[in-house]
Order: C-alpha cells, then sequence, then structure tokens
C-alpha cells in the first residue's frame, strides 16, 4: 500500500496538543493564519503520496553507488529532488530575506514528518540542509549569507553536519581535524570525518559542508572546537561554481538500513587542504553546531514518527486483508480477518496510540522553537526557550524510541511476512533502527535532560510544564464523560510519580550524580508515557469541544494510551529511584 497523510490527526496535534493555536491567538506569530496549515499539509501529502513513497523501496533496493569520488543516488531520486526543490518544499520555513517562505518551525516539522513517512532516506537531505541554513543564518557573516543562503534556502545546494570521527563519535571533543588560518583570511582544513549523511551525491551541483575542526592553538576539549563552511566547490565572484575543493567521499557505509541515504567518509586535505571559512568565532563552534543540532535533533525525533506512521498504516491494511481464525464465537465457515483478534487490535492501538503521542510531543517542541524567536514579549521568548529546550530531548529520544517500536510491532502483525523483504515491513524496521542512535543516542538525550535541561533554574520548566499538564488533568476529571474510563485518574497518578521523581532526580544531580546518570533513561521514558498522555487527552477534549464528528475516536485513542501505557510511570519512577544500586553492582557481574 501507499502512503497517506493523516492530515486530520496531524492538523488536532498541531493547533491543540502542541498548542499551535492558542499561540497564534496570543499574537505570538504576528499575522500568520493558522489555516495557512491545512493547504501547506493538503499539498504536501499529495506531493508525498505521489512522487515520494513510490521511491521508498526502489531506493532501499537499489541503495547508492561509489565511484572515482562520485556517488550515484537511485533511479529516480535526482528527479524527485529536482521537482521537491520546484515545488517549493525546501523554503518552507527558511528565511524571507533569502527566498524562504518564512513559514513556522512547526509547519515545517508537520512536513518534515510527511517526508519521512513517506520516504526517510531522501527526507534526511533536506533535514540537514534546514540545519545548515538555521547555523548560517544565526551565526555566519553577511558575506556568507549572501553567497550561501539564498542557494541552500531553494534547495539549489545542499548541506551537510561533519563532526564525527573515527576516535570522536559521541565525545566530539577528541576530534583531530586540523584547521590552519592563510593570509587570506580562509582556512585549510584536513582530516577525515565518518558517517557524513549525503556528503556526495549527484542531486545537486554543489554542497556546502559544516565542519568541526581543530586549530593549532586551540584549547583542548570541546572549548577548542571552530565550525566551517567547506563548500564542494568554491564560488565564483559572480556566484557560479569555481574549482572544486580538496573534500572528497572516500569511502561508504554498507548499511542496515537507510539504504538510499548515502553514508560517506570524508577526507580533506590530500592536495593542501581543503578551502573553508569560519561560521562564528574562533573556538566557539560547538555553540554554532548546536544550533545546527537542535533543529536536527527534532527531525530526527519526526523520521521516528513518520516511520512509525508509516508502519502503522500498512500494518492496519494487512491486518483488514489477511484472513487467518476465526473470531471468537463465531458460527459457520471460512477464516476471517486477523483484524478481529484482540491481540492484534491491541497492537494496532499501541502502534496508533505511542505514534500519535510522540507526533504531539515533536510539534510542541517546534511550537516552542517558534514562540522562542517570534513572540514579542522577551519573559515569553526566554520560557518558550526554556520549554523547546526541555522538550528537544524528548522529542528526538521518546519518539525514535517509538519509531523502533512500533516498526517492530509492525513486523510483528505481519506475522511470516513481516519477516520478508516483499511486504515492506522489515525495512521500515530496518531504517527506523539509526534514528535511536544519530544526531546524538537516545541515552545521550536522557543525559541531557537530567543533568542540564532538569537542573536549569532549580527545574522551573519542568514544575511549569507539570503544571500544565496537571490543568489538563483537571479537565479530564471534570468532563464526567464515562467514555474516558480511568484516563483522569490514570494520568493524575503518573503525573504525581513524574514530579516525585523529578524532585529526587534534581537533588542527585550535584550530590550522587552516579545516581542521577543512572535513571536517567528510565525518567525520559516516565517523562514520555506522562507527557504523551497528557497531550492526547487535551486532542481528545478540543476534539469534543469543538464537536468534531469522530471525537469518539480521540476520546477512545487518549484512554487507550492512559490506561496501558501511562500506567508505566509508577514502575518507572522505582526503576529510576531504587536501581542505581544494582546498575553499580554491573563492574561485578560483566566484568567478574
Amino acid at each position: 500500500m501507499t502512503y497517506r497523510a493523516p492530515i486530520s490527526d496531524m492538523l488536532l496535534s498541531l493547533n491543540h496538543g502542541a498548542g499551535l493555536k492558542a499561540a497564534v491567538d496570543a499574537g505570538h506569530y504576528g499575522d500568520f493564519d493558522a489555516d495557512i496549515a491545512a493547504a501547506v499539509l493538503e499539498e504536501a501529502g499529495k506531493f508525498a503520496t505521489d512522487v515520494l513513497a513510490p521511491l521508498n523501496k526502489v531506493g532501499d533496493e537499489h541503495g547508492i553507488k561509489l565511484d572515482a569520488g562520485k556517488v550515484t543516488t537511485a533511479p529516480g531520486w535526482p528527479d524527485a529532488y529536482k521537482r521537491w526543490t520546484e515545488g517549493g518544499w525546501n523554503a518552507v520555513s527558511g528565511p524571507e530575506d533569502f527566498g524562504g517562505q518564512g513559514l513556522p518551525i512547526a509547519i515545517n516539522a508537520a512536513c518534515t514528518e510527511i517526508w519521512s513517512a513517506a520516504n526517510v532516506a531522501f527526507g534526511l537531505c533536506p533535514l540537514l540542509t534546514a540545519s545548515a541554513i538555521e547555523a548560517l543564518d544565526a551565526h555566519g557573516s553577511n558575506e556568507l549569507k549572501n553567497i550561501y543562503l539564498e542557494k541552500l534556502v531553494s534547495g539549489e545546494w545542499t548541506g551537510t553536519m561533519q563532526l564525527t570521527e573515527p576516535q570522536a563519535g559521541s565525545d566530539v571533543g577528541a576530534l583531530r581535524t586540523r584547521a590552519e588560518k592563510q593570509a587570506d583570511g580562509t582556512y585549510r582544513i584536513k582530516g577525515t570525518k565518518i558517517f557524513i549523511t549525503y556528503g556526495e551525491h549527484d542531486m545537486t551541483d554543489n554542497i556546502v559542508h559544516f565542519v568541526l575542526a581543530r586549530l593549532p592553538d586551540a584549547p583542548a576539549g570541546t572549548k577548542g572546537i571552530s565550525l566551517f563552511l567547506v563548500p564542494k566547490f568554491l564560488v565564483n565572484a559572480d556566484g557560479s561554481l569555481g574549482k572544486r575543493n580538496d573534500i572528497f567521499a572516500s569511502g561508504v557505509e554498507h548499511k542496515l538500513g537507510m539504504h538510499a541515504s548515502p553514508t560517506c567518509t570524508m577526507t580533506m586535505g590530500d592536495h593542501g587542504g581543503a578551502i573553508g571559512f569560519l561560521i562564528g568565532e574562533e573556538n566557539q563552534g560547538m555553540r554554532c553546531m548546536f544550533t545546527m543540532m537542535n533543529q536536527a535533533r527534532l527531525g530526527v525525533g519526526l523520521e521516528g514518527v513518520g516511520v512509525a506512521d508509516r508502519a502503522y498504516q500498512q500494518a492496519l491494511s494487512y491486518a483488514q486483508e489477511r484472513k487467518q481464525g476465526r473470531a471468537v464465537g463465531k458460527k459457520g465457515e471460512g477464516s476471517d480477518a486477523i483484524f478481529v483478534h484482540p491481540d492484534v487490535k491491541r497492537m494496532l492501538m499501541r502502534m496508533r496510540a505511542q505514534t500519535a503521542a510522540a507526533r504531539t510531543i515533536c510539534y510542541a517542541t517546534a511550537v516552542a522553537m517558534d514562540i522562542s524567536t517570534r513572540a514579542k514579549d522577551p519573559k515569553v521568548r526566554a520560557d518558550a526557550a526554556a520549554r523547546a529546550a526541555l522538550l528537544t530531548p524528548m522529542a528526538k529520544g521518546y519518539s525514535t524510541d517509538i519509531g523502533n517500536e512500533v516498526a517492530y510491532l509492525g513486523v510483528q502483525v505481519h506475522g511470516g511476512m513481516g519477516f520478508i523483504e516483499e511486504t515492506g515491513a522489515a525495512q521500515h524496521y530496518r531504517d527506523a533502527r539509526i534514528t535511536a542512535i544519530y544526531e546524538g543516542t537516545n541515552g545521550i538525550q536522557a543525559i541531557d535532560l537530567v543533568t542540564r535541561k532538569l537542573a536549569a533554574n532549580g527545574g522551573a520548566a519542568v514544575w511549569a510544564l507539570l503544571d500544565e499538564l496537571s490543568a489538563t488533568v483537571k479537565q479530564v476529571e471534570a468532563s464526567n464523560d464515562p467514555a474516558f474510563g480511568t484516563t483522569g485518574a490514570k494520568l493524575r497518578e503518573a503525573l504525581e510519580a513524574l514530579t516525585r521523581t523529578s524532585k529526587w532526580l534534581l537533588e542527585r544531580v550535584t550530590s550522587a550524580p552516579n545516581e542521577a546518570l543512572a535513571g536517567a533513561t528510565p525518567y525520559l521514558q516516565q517523562f514520555g508515557v506522562t507527557l504523551g498522555g497528557c497531550m492526547l487527552a487535551s486532542e481528545a477534549l478540543a476534539a469534543k469541544g469543538d464537536g468534531l464528528a469522530d471525537a469518539p475516536r480521540y476520546v477512545s485513542l487518549a484512554r487507550f494510551f492512559a490506561e496501558n501505557i501511562s500506567v508505566q510511570a509508577g514502575a518507572l519512577e522505582r526503576t529510576v529511584t531504587e536501581s542505581a544500586e544494582s546498575v553499580a553492582a554491573a563492574d561485578a557481574v560483566l566484568l567478574g
């Protein structure tokens, strides 16, 4: 089956669960008309269905080819990318001064989910370009912006992020790529980077690399890292392409999934060094790079949502077609579709509910990012920035965990056929696996959540969010709607558990850091199942309040999440607060 964007679900999530409508009504989005969102998503859905989705399996089966430093993408890829840029899709949230449409990050986030669901390997390329645009716009000189931004915004050129080296993965401070300043103000870059997504390809005639490197006299660790713009082709004064820069793809990886996305080893310095241009200030590269990474982490979270939704749609379709066994109590001959079996329904409901929760967490992150730059009131902007910082590790970590689990369940619903490549269920499972690893592993997201985001300002951003979630729970409880079942009680229990856990961790971040770190991952999970449950409840309340015909469906979805998933919060509290000693005993168990 092909992919169809669930526009109604997405709009409810965006406007109500994520708070876009309230933010627009409060004036934080200026003269932006929220009705535009529906039109944009409808057109994005059509493009995804007609152009990108048919290429998903083609790309997986064909992969990419490297020959003499040049990468050839799968059949149809360059044409699809050309149509993508001609449709203006790369410019959705780009700065208007450089040809962008200037639409909110939240709208682009919803589009990113659509691209990821239709063809996640394709969507990776513009995802990184968007991050490059953000970094250049925020930190680049006017000269560099005038040369590169318009081309990046239009998608005529693409961007990459180059951090990782063989000895420096998550430990970025250990990188060895060197940069030496030249008399003309440029820098010569020498070194090797690995795992560079779309580091080389044939879809555009230039690629703009953002490379982390170290100056000769730089301080050790992350304090001594600078960020450089290194184009594949240098640009002449008239804007035309000049000579080839000394940066080449020297290898490509053969991977579990994402076969159509080139993952390259990039070599600089075989011919004297690649010419680079400083972004920001010397030794301030990590600050600049985090501008890229925060956008990219949200984008990867949306990849998790997209793959999950694609896997769910396919599993639902298969469950309605595949006949096996008979419904309990049915008389007569013939088999029933497996959809009638309670355990299959349970898996499908879990897939749908978790996908919906992850979607709203990601959209809420995007809305917070928007308000942090668009609101007029400085305090509103500051609070929104704190909210975006708090939600980003959950958007990335929780949503990609969900992408992996939902893709796993998609294979299970297919049964034996899920293990066969023919159905496509296995591809979703393979493609999803990397999302929990790149752009900062989910373990790192959990550590960031506990040590930096929870600890910031005494947990102020956490308490503010929990107060909002409590207000939602009160609304559910006050509705007295029997269709909600025990949703209110279950969410109340989850919130109370999360509050206790947050206070426990906050006390130990400095006094007993190993105890806090041991509980970081289950804490992120606990936050996700609580936050996701409350957000789905808020969407259900909004659907009821707006008198939507399918409001009962959203109430049932919120109830399922609360009664089957949010209930994990209590057990996760005990895991966080009681398991530190068992983790500390790991050396004796694993190395004894």
